[in-house]
């Protein structure tokens, strides 16, 4: 990369989290353990592991809704460095798996309300609408009551407030997560053509055949640790595997850790 390109990077990441268990006793656990990555332009890094892994809280620190315990997370676009709450918002579409939406709007009276919002016109705001359902595939819902979807407009929904003032970076929590085969086409097909246009993207996923398909660089994590990390080749060839999943499944097996396929 070079230092002119946007790019988010975290260093040596952390985070702690207290448990309470039995007889009042606290323990300390590390959701996020040490966890260092740098994302640049036009580049998809998939952060993959099974539920429990870390991957929301990694994803929440390195769009700084979440401070970490220990380590920063650096932002640059072109050659400037964004430190500022709000700027920050402008530069990143963050998807969280449980965002929740207006449901009494329609999809295109929201992304109307957010526009405003960012500071385009109005002429900009339809523009934009426009724009983002034809990417989505969101023509034939966009004018209905967001809490009438189904599951997989409601994400594409999610995803449209993301990008409704054209960041550089996104960062995606599940994108996919149970969408019908069509959702999870038009959002795949989004982060490609995005991608193209030098976008920075970093999304988690557990679905490894998706990721194979989709990554430039996969990053595997567990129990809060990087336990491999390369483009999809790298890693196959490496472990002498032919899928994403039985290389999941040997690098765990190293640790002495089951792992349900």
């Amino acid at each position: 990369m070079k230092m002119s390109d946007n790019r988010i990077m975290a260093d040596n990441l952390v985070k702690t989290f207290t448990r309470n268990e039995k007889k009042n006793r606290k323990v300390d656990i590390n959701a996020v353990d040490g966890i260092s990555l740098a994302v640049g332009t036009g580049e998809i890094v998939g952060i993959l592991g099974p539920n429990g892994a870390g991957k929301t809280t990694l994803l929440r620190m390195m769009s700084k809704l979440m401070r970490p315990t220990s380590g920063m997370v650096s932002i640059r676009i072109g050659d400037r460095e964004i430190a500022d709450d709000i700027e920050i918002k402008r530069h990143i579409g963050y998807l969280s798996n449980n965002t929740k939406l207006y449901g009494r709007f329609s999809t295109a009276e929201f992304l109307g309300m957010l526009g405003t919002l960012y500071g385009l016109d109005k002429e900009a705001v339809e523009r934009k609408t426009r724009k983002i359902s034809d990417i989505l595939s969101m023509g034939e819902f966009i004018d209905n009551r967001i809490e009438k979807l189904s599951t997989g407009q409601t994400q594409r929904a999610s995803i449209a407030r993301c990008i409704i003032h054209d960041p550089e970076v996104y960062i995606f929590d599940e994108p996919t997560l149970g969408l019908d085969i069509l959702s999870s086409a038009a959002i795949i097909d989004f982060m490609k053509k995005e991608r193209e246009a030098g976008k920075t993207i970093l999304y988690s996923t557990h679905y490894m055949e998706e990721a194979e398909f989709l990554c430039d660089r996969i990053v595997m994590i567990h129990q809060g640790k990087i336990i491999s990390e390369g483009t999809p080749e790298k890693l196959k060839r490496e472990s002498d595997k032919e899928n994403l999943r039985d290389v999941f499944a040997q690098l765990i097996e190293k640790e002495g850790i089951a792992y349900e396929h």
